[in-house]
C-alpha cells in the first residue's frame, strides 16, 4: 500500500497488525508519553472530559492525556498549522466535522488509519454519515466520534386534536397527515424555503445525489430524475405550511415559529426542543419526535449526518499512544458514556439502544441509520459559502421551471467544486 501524502471531522492492536503495509510505528519511547488532544467546544463535557482524562490515565499508566478546547471559529486555518507544524506542543489527536475530512486530506498531513485492524474498531456497524466522509480515496483518515441528524419534532395536543393517534409509516401517510393539520392559522409544517440540509435528505431518498465524483471531476447532478422527484417532494411538503420561501430555517428562527403553538411539525434536532421550552414553557411535555419518513413503510428516510471525527497527524511521534486514545474515545464504553452525557447518536449503530430512554435521541438514531454527508470533495466548502441549492429552491418554489434552474445550479456547483479554478 502506497502511504498517502496529498496536497487540500477497540481492543489493542496487536504487534501483528502494526507490521507490513499502512502500519502504525510505536513512537514515544519508555518514559510517560504525553498525548495532546483537540476537541471542540461544545462536543463534550467538561464532567465527560475529566472522568475520561481521570480514568484513562489510571489504566494507562505512561500515558498524560493533555486536551486542550478549540472554539468553531478560525479553526480550519488552526488545525491545517497544526497539520503541518512539526513543534511539540502540536496536536497528537484532533476533532474534526466530519465534513471536513476531505479539505484536511487534500492539503495532506493526516495520517492514514487503512490498517487491516480496523475491524478491531467494529467499523462494519459505524454509522456510515461519520465513515463515508472519513473515508478518501478508498483510506480512512478519520475514525467516527459522535452524530446527530434531524427528525420531526411535532405537536402532541395538535396531533391529538386532529384525531392522529401515530407517526406517519412512510412519506405519503406523513404528507396527508400534514394536510389534516394544515388548517386555518394552524400550519401543518413549517418548512423554509432554504432548508437544503433537509432537501438534500429527500434527494438521497430517492436515490439522487448533489454531486458526483466522475473520473476525479466532481460534477452537480440536481438535474437527474432522482434529484427533482427529491425537490418535487419538497415542495409538496413546504406548500403545507407558511415557511418563507426565500429564506433558511433561521430566517426567523423555526423554533421561535413553533413555540407559538400554531405549527404541528418541524424538522430539526431532537436538542431544538430545549428552546422552544424556553419561548414558551406551556408546550413542556407536549413536544414528540418521529424520523423523517421514508418512501417505504416502516423504514426511516435519508437524512444528513452532521458531527465529528476524529484524526491523528502524521507528524506526531506518539502515534502508537495516539491511536489508543482514539480507540478509547470511540470505543463502546466511552461511546455510551458520550452518547447519554450529550444526547448524541453513538457511532455504531449496535449501540443506538444506550439512548432508547431519551424519545428524541432515539428516533435521531433510529434515522442515522440511513444518514449521508454532503459529496467528499475537498472543495465542498466553496459550495455551502455560495451556495447555489438555497436560490435553485426558490427558484422553485417560486414558479422557475425546476429542471433548467436545477442545470443551472449544478453547473455553479460544478464551477465551485473544480479543483483548477
Amino acid at each position: 500500500m502506497k502511504h498517502r501524502t496529498v496536497a487540500l471531522p477497540l481492543s489493542l492492536l496487536t504487534l501483528a497488525a502494526l507490521t507490513g503495509c499502512g502500519s502504525l510505528s510505536m513512537g514515544g519511547s519508555q518514559e510517560r508519553d504525553k498525548v495532546t488532544v483537540w476537541l471542540m467546544q461544545n462536543s463534550a463535557s467538561k464532567g465527560f472530559l475529566a472522568k475520561f482524562e481521570k480514568e484513562y490515565e489510571a489504566e494507562n499508566g505512561d500515558v498524560d492525556l493533555d486536551i486542550r478546547i478549540q472554539e468553531w471559529t478560525g479553526i480550519g486555518e488552526k488545525v491545517n498549522e497544526a497539520l503541518a507544524s512539526d513543534d511539540a506542543s502540536a496536536p497528537d489527536v484532533i476533532e474534526i466535522g466530519n465534513t471536513q475530512v476531505a479539505q484536511y486530506v487534500d492539503q495532506g498531513g493526516v495520517l492514514d488509519l487503512s490498517l487491516e485492524s480496523m475491524r478491531d474498531l467494529g467499523m462494519e456497524d459505524w454509522l456510515p454519515g461519520l465513515a463515508e466522509p472519513g473515508s478518501v480515496d478508498g483510506s480512512q483518515f478519520g475514525i467516527p466520534w459522535y452524530a446527530a441528524n434531524r427528525v420531526v419534532l411535532y405537536n402532541k395536543d395538535l396531533f391529538a386534536a386532529a384525531g392522529i393517534k401515530n407517526p406517519p409509516k412512510d412519506r405519503e401517510e406523513w404528507i396527508a397527515q400534514t394536510e389534516e393539520l394544515n388548517s386555518g392559522s394552524q400550519q401543518g409544517i413549517y418548512l423554509a424555503g432554504q432548508d437544503w440540509y433537509t432537501l438534500a435528505g429527500f434527494i438521497w431518498e430517492e436515490g439522487g445525489e448533489l454531486a458526483v465524483d466522475k473520473d476525479g471531476t466532481w460534477t452537480g447532478t440536481l438535474e437527474s430524475p432522482q434529484a427533482l422527484a427529491g425537490m418535487d417532494f419538497y415542495a409538496r411538503l413546504q406548500a403545507l405550511g407558511k415557511g418563507p420561501k426565500d429564506a433558511d430555517e433561521q430566517t426567523p428562527p423555526q423554533t421561535d415559529v413553533f413555540a407559538k403553538g400554531k405549527v404541528a411539525q418541524i424538522i430539526t434536532v431532537p436538542g431544538a426542543a430545549k428552546l422552544i421550552e424556553e419561548a414558551n414553557p406551556e408546550l413542556a411535555g407536549k413536544i414528540g419526535y418521529f424520523p423523517v419518513p421514508g418512501k417505504q413503510a416502516g423504514r426511516p428516510g435519508a437524512v444528513f449526518t452532521g458531527g465529528s471525527d476524529l484524526v491523528i497527524p502524521e507528524r506526531t511521534d506518539q502515534e502508537w499512544a495516539a491511536m489508543n486514545v482514539v480507540k478509547a474515545l470511540a470505543g463502546e464504553r466511552w461511546q455510551k458514556e458520550l452518547a447519554t452525557t450529550m444526547d448524541y447518536v453513538p457511532n455504531k449503530t449496535t449501540l443506538a439502544s444506550v439512548v432508547d430512554g431519551k424519545p428524541g435521541v432515539a428516533a435521531m438514531a433510529e434515522g442515522a441509520v440511513r444518514g449521508r454527508a454532503t459529496p467528499n470533495s475537498p472543495r465542498w466548502a466553496a459550495v455551502e459559502a455560495d451556495n447555489p441549492i438555497k436560490r435553485y429552491m426558490t427558484d422553485v418554489l417560486t414558479g422557475a421551471d425546476p429542471e433548467e434552474t436545477a442545470r443551472e445550479a449544478s453547473r455553479q456547483i460544478t464551477k465551485l467544486l473544480d479543483t483548477h479554478e
